[in-house]
């Protein structure tokens, strides 16, 4: 089994692979506070960077990081509660309560790819929903946010076109398996498992299929408080997740051994496989500002946020620190 003690030996081993200066920045003060708090989520195995990056945050100077149990919904309401300082989170349930008046600020692109569209043979592309039914958890998750997206970029009206069957994943699979729905969007392991059932087939794979695939899905954000107040420790606690990111990049038998180990999955072949297809790697190459504009533009034209993407960036995005990071952590 794996131990912290034995990933952060692998971390120390893969720092100097990817060429990141050791021990922290030269010249750079410690984080005004020592107390992190992130998020974690059962079954959330996509933000496999932040839950191995402990050692990694510890080694900033965090020397009390603890995870904070998140029942779903957008992590940027925890934040503007105070209830955690900085995670991971898909974009468009955050950029939907940020135009709601949640004061926080997304911070960099993480990752690209998590989630996947699964559909029946009634169905070989997105307009063929038109009259169907589709299948989320929540109409106020990400399951749906994402999926609405998608249908307004094909010129569908996801509040007219398309019928919304609510229901838990494990029940979404099998009304689709039953033939009784006809489409859903899974994040791991839920894609990983149709598969390994070859159940319905993939209309829409995020980390393949353009555009999406040119935009980051998860990003952290924190809330404008504790960026305002503890800049320091926003950096630090940013170039630990990124590192960690590269981790996953680097070495996913590790952190999906690392995932199964911490209890955020029982399954280590899905977690591996999860770990191998997403591309954890492309932080440095993709804009996180291009995937805000996007998506505030979808959920714009779907009518589900009133304010401009442009608006959206110009009081919810902080990019100073991770193009700090790009320059720094060049891997």
């Amino acid at each position: 089994m794996i131990t912290r003690r034995d990933l952060l030996r692998s971390v120390a081993g893969t720092a100097g692979l990817l060429g990141w200066p050791p021990g922290h920045a030269s010249g750079e003060p410690p984080p005004e506070t020592t107390k992190l708090r992130l998020l974690k989520e059962a079954g959330r195995t996509c933000w496999a960077p932040q839950y191995v990056a402990e050692d990694l945050l510890r080694a900033e100077g965090f020397t009390d990081v603890t995870y904070v149990n998140f029942p779903g919904g957008a992590v940027s309401e925890f934040l503007a509660a105070a209830k955690a300082d900085i995670s991971l989170h898909f974009v468009g349930p955050n950029i939907i309560r940020l135009d709601q008046g949640d004061p926080v600020v997304f911070l960099a692109g993480v990752h690209v790819g998590c989630f996947e569209v699964i559909a029946t043979e009634r169905v070989r592309r997105i307009t063929d929903l038109r009259g169907k039914t589709a299948g989320v958890p929540d109409l106020r998750g990400a399951e749906y946010y994402f999926f609405a997206s998608i249908a307004a970029h094909v010129g569908l009206s996801p509040q007219k076109d398309i019928t919304w069957a609510v229901n838990p994943p494990e029940e979404s699979m099998r009304l689709l398996t039953q033939g009784k729905i006809d489409a859903l969007l899974g994040f791991p392991p839920t894609p990983q498992e149709l598969r390994a059932k070859r159940i319905g087939h993939v209309l829409v794979n995020s980390a393949m299929d353009r555009p999406w695939s040119q935009y980051f899905c998860c990003l952290a954000i924190s809330s404008r408080e504790f960026v305002r107040k503890h800049p320091v420790a926003t950096k630090r606690a940013l170039r630990a997740i990124l590192k960690a990111a590269d981790l996953c990049a680097q070495e996913p038998e590790r952190v999906a051994r690392a995932l199964v180990d911490g209890k955020y999955t029982p399954r280590y072949d899905f977690a591996l496989q999860l770990v191998k297809e997403l591309p954890y790697n492309r932080w440095r190459e993709y804009d996180p500002e291009d995937t805000i504009r996007f998506y505030a533009l979808r959920l714009h034209e779907a009518g589900m946020i009133k304010s401009s993407p442009q608006k959206i960036i110009a009081q919810g995005t902080d990019w100073r620190f991770v193009n700090e990071l790009k320059k720094e952590l060049k891997g």
